[in-house]
């Protein structure tokens, strides 16, 4: 089924707050409309209203056909206990949900009292034979096989590892008959053979997409066009073309917006001093006339005043001129996460080594390894899903003991890390609190104004760490390797969760760092703009150097 969707006049946010108003927005089949904007903007507050989840503030949204099938991935893949994978496939792809239904109104056919039990029969028959549940069993194997998952079905989600939860997402989206999708950030956690999937995918569908990701590379590779939350000049606005073309038309646009702001502000300085001398020579004048002309010279006097009054007109004239000016705001300044590396003392001139160490976990092992990390060298780690890139680091840094072989750690190490569960910061507990535990060196006073500085101000401070949103978690990481001196830095995919904005700010913080870096990504772009001198690659429990 084709379907189209149409916002008119859309305004999201929650509770009293508003973060965007008056979009307008049409998805129709072959559109792939990419959300940006800075964390905080509303992008995953916008897929929830489109999806029906939440209730708009103000707007309407309008899809045709009225039963079309929408459906809505959000970012976190929730794990839900004793879920299966296939129960997990089946509820992300709306086959779960469409066969209750189903269920209930069959059940409902038997009850001789139970109007419109036919039509509801009908329509939820419908549903789920829409939503592919009528072949789900048999085409997941094939699915779950092709993207090298060696999981059954029935393998419980919360036993998984982060890399082969992602692929279960992913495979959920390749299952999956949307007639509308949104993605909220897809790419998370995908190794660089699911992102090419993902694309692959995403490209194909017949349906319209709207997602939300901060992968640039993606975006360039996927979107039709970009619908901009931005969160500094209160507005939105949608760019045709795919995500380059956004990014100069809107460096252009606010290049414009300057340039006219500041001709405005400055024909607007110089028509205020003018009038201001004028203003100033018409005093002048009225007060020499007063002053002269002892022998009583009507005439000169006259004169003066005359003079004084002409002044005075042109004074009136110049305002006149000032108040006829069209008002031109002056844009916004941007919040720019300004951030910096903290640095320690140099560690030892050997930071790690593993010889024939081997790490099992479960049934996967990873090694026989044996490597060397040195004080100041930049390590880019990328493999599959899976294959034991975050087991490597942690053996690296010597928290996880070699089941066979050695490992040691050097002297003087400080690490500082970003892992994939950003686990450093969870908790039902405050975020000031939770950052002043690890921090204890650092006043109060001092933890807020810090993680302001990333954007987390007062509202923020004082949720529980819990609830806020994964981007925000991700800058209060950001932040506490600003508080801490580090010498050791391991990044575990940062890119995840993080605005655009963030991610360039850090590719920019890493280039100045010059400790130790450990970097796992699977951003493309970030691939190429950090400078690395080793490239290790982990794939079926092996390292290897490129």
């Amino acid at each position: 089924m084709t379907a189209t969707l149409v916002t008119q006049g859309l305004a999201g946010g929650y509770g009293h707050r508003t973060l965007f108003e008056g979009v307008d927005l049409t998805v129709a089949p072959g559109d792939v409309i990419g959300v940006v904007g800075a964390n905080g903007a509303g992008k995953s507050t916008l897929l929830r209203l489109l999806a029906g989840v939440d209730e708009p503030q103000a707007g309407t949204i309008a899809l045709a056909p009225a039963d079309a099938f929408v459906g809505w991935l959000p970012q976190e893949h929730e794990r839900v206990p004793a879920e299966t994978v296939a129960g997990y496939i089946a509820r992300r792809t709306g086959c779960a949900a469409a066969t209750r239904e189903m269920d209930a109104t069959a059940a409902a056919l038997s009850d001789p009292d139970a109007a419109g039990a036919e039509d509801a029969y009908a329509t939820a028959l419908d549903r789920w034979l829409a939503s592919g549940a009528a072949d789900l069993d048999e085409r997941m194997p094939i699915v779950l096989a092709d993207l090298g998952l060696d999981v059954g079905a029935e393998a419980l989600m919360t036993g998984l590892s982060g890399g082969q939860a992602a692929r279960v997402g992913l495979a959920a989206l390749l299952l999956s008959r949307f007639d509308i999708a949104l993605l909220d950030e897809p790419t998370n956690d995908l190794d660089l053979d699911g992102l090419e999937r993902l694309e692959a995918f995403v490209r194909g569908l017949r349906g319209g997409v709207v997602l939300v990701s901060h992968d640039r590379e993606f975006l360039a590779r996927s979107v039709t066009r970009v619908l901009e939350l931005d969160l500094a000049q209160n507005s939105h606005r949608v760019y045709g073309g795919g995500y380059d073309a956004y990014l100069e038309e809107r460096a252009t646009l606010r290049r414009q917006a300057r340039e006219k702001y500041e001709e405005f502000a400055e024909t607007k300085a110089d028509l205020v001093a003018r009038a201001r001398t004028q203003r100033e020579w018409s005093s002048q004048g009225v007060r020499n006339a007063m002053k002269k002309s002892p022998d009583n010279d009507k005439i000169r006097r006259k004169a003066s005043m005359e003079s004084s009054e002409k002044q005075a007109q042109k004074v009136r004239q110049m305002e006149s001129r000032i108040a006829r000016l069209d008002e031109v705001e002056e844009p916004r300044k941007e919040w720019k996460l300004e951030f910096t590396i903290g640095a320690a003392p140099r560690s030892s001139s050997v930071v790690s080594t593993l010889s024939g160490a081997v790490f099992r976990q479960g049934t996967f092992a990873l090694g026989p390894v044996s490597l060397q990390v040195n004080a100041g060298e930049r390590i880019g780690i990328t493999g599959p899903n899976g294959a034991g890139k975050t087991t490597l680091l942690r053996g690296i840094l010597g928290r996880q003991v070699p089941d066979e072989g050695s490992a040691s750690l050097g002297s003087s190490v400080a690490v500082g890390e970003i892992d994939q569960a950003r686990s450093l910061l969870v908790g039902e507990r405050p975020l000031a609190e939770t950052f002043e535990a690890l921090v204890p060196e650092m006043t109060s006073a001092d933890v807020r104004t810090l993680l302001a500085k990333f954007g987390l101000k007062a509202d923020h401070v004082t949720r529980p760490v819990d609830g806020l949103s994964p981007g925000e978690r991700t800058r209060a990481g950001l932040a506490l390797l600003q508080a801490r001196g580090v010498n050791v830095l391991v990044l575990d995919e940062p890119t995840n969760h993080l605005d655009l904005p963030a991610i360039e700010q850090l590719e920019q913080a890493l280039e100045s760092y010059t400790g130790t870096l450990l970097l796992v990504t699977h951003d493309r772009r970030m691939l190429a703009a950090v400078h690395t001198d080793r490239h290790w690659r982990v794939e079926a429990g092996q390292v290897s150097e490129l």
